[in-house]
C-alpha cells in the first residue's frame, strides 16, 4: 500500500515530469497554425492569403520545419511574410538557405531583419541569399505586389532596438493599393508609429520578437525582450492600427516554451 507521503511526492513528480515534456517537447516542436479573416473576407470568399513566419531562429533543419513548408506549400497562400529573426548567427545562412530552396518558387515572399540579424549577421550574405529565392529584404521601405484585381502594399521596418526603424522613410515609397500591411520586429514599434501616421490608410502591423514570453503562465510573462513594450502575443485591437504580435517558432536564451506555443499565422483579406 503507498502511504499518503510516497502517493504525494509520486504526483509532484509526474506534474513536473508533464510540464518538461510539455515545455521541452511538446510546445516547441509542434508548431500550431492560426487562421484570422481580416475586413470582410470569410471561409466561403475568395481572398488573398498572407502568412506570417516570426523568430524562427533556424539553427537545423528539422522535422517540424519540414510539415512546415509543406504545410504552407499546399496552401498556396500569395504572400510569405518573415517578420525578423529568421536565423540569428551568419553561420546559419547555409541552412537559410537550404529551408528557403523547399517553398514553391512561385510564392512571393518579403522579410524584415530582426534585432538578431542586425547585430550577427552580415546583411548582404543575407540580401544574397533572400534575392536567391524570391524573397524582399524591406528595410525601411514600402513594395507593391498585385494579386489579379488586389493590390497589397507591404512597408517593413528596420528593427527598432538594433537598427534604425524610420516609418517616415518608409511611407516616402509607399503606393496606393487595396490594402496596406506594417512589418516590423518589435511591437513596441506601434506605439511610435501611431504618433506618426498621416492619411496613409494601415490594414495590419505584424510583429514578433517577444516569442510570446516563451515562458507564458496565464497570460503573464516574467521575461520579454527590450522592444516588447506592453505587448506579449496575440491581437491588439484596442486602437487603430490593428496589430498582431506571432509567438514565432524558435527559442532564444533557455530553449524551452512554456504556455507559448511556437505558431505560424494566416491572414485572409477579402481579393
Amino acid at each position: 500500500m503507498i502511504s499518503r507521503r510516497k502517493f504525494i511526492w509520486g504526483g509532484i513528480g509526474i506534474i513536473t515530469a508533464s510540464i518538461g515534456i510539455n515545455s521541452f517537447w511538446y510546445e516547441k516542436l509542434f508548431i500550431e497554425l492560426n487562421e484570422f479573416y481580416i475586413g470582410n473576407a470569410g471561409p466561403k470568399t475568395r481572398n488573398i492569403k498572407v502568412v506570417q513566419i516570426s523568430d524562427l531562429h533556424l539553427r537545423s533543419i528539422r522535422s517540424k520545419h519540414l510539415e512546415l513548408v509543406k504545410t504552407i506549400n499546399q496552401l498556396k497562400p500569395e504572400l510569405i511574410m518573415f517578420t525578423g529573426d529568421v536565423i540569428d548567427r551568419n553561420k546559419n545562412l547555409g541552412k537559410l538557405d537550404k529551408f528557403l530552396a523547399m517553398f514553391d518558387p512561385s510564392i512571393q515572399k518579403t522579410a524584415i531583419l530582426g534585432n538578431w540579424e542586425c547585430w550577427e549577421v552580415h546583411p548582404r550574405e543575407l540580401l544574397k541569399i533572400y534575392q536567391k529565392h524570391q524573397c524582399e529584404l524591406i528595410v525601411n521601405h514600402s513594395f507593391r505586389y498585385e494579386f489579379g484585381n488586389t493590390s497589397v502594399s507591404v512597408s517593413g521596418m528596420d528593427d527598432l532596438i538594433a537598427g534604425k526603424a524610420d516609418y517616415k522613410m518608409a511611407m516616402e515609397f509607399y503606393e496606393k493599393s487595396t490594402y496596406h500591411i506594417i512589418m516590423t520586429h518589435c511591437p513596441q514599434h506601434r506605439d511610435i508609429i501611431q504618433e506618426q501616421m498621416t492619411d496613409i490608410p494601415i490594414d495590419l502591423i505584424l510583429s514578433g520578437h517577444t516569442h510570446g514570453g516563451q515562458v507564458n503562465i496565464l497570460g503573464y510573462a516574467p521575461f520579454r525582450p527590450m522592444g516588447s513594450g506592453r505587448y506579449i502575443a496575440g491581437w491588439y485591437k484596442d486602437e487603430l492600427p490593428h496589430m498582431y504580435v506571432s509567438r514565432g517558432i524558435g527559442t532564444s536564451g533557455i530553449p524551452m516554451r512554456l504556455g507559448s506555443r511556437a505558431e505560424v499565422s494566416i491572414f485572409n483579406f477579402k481579393a
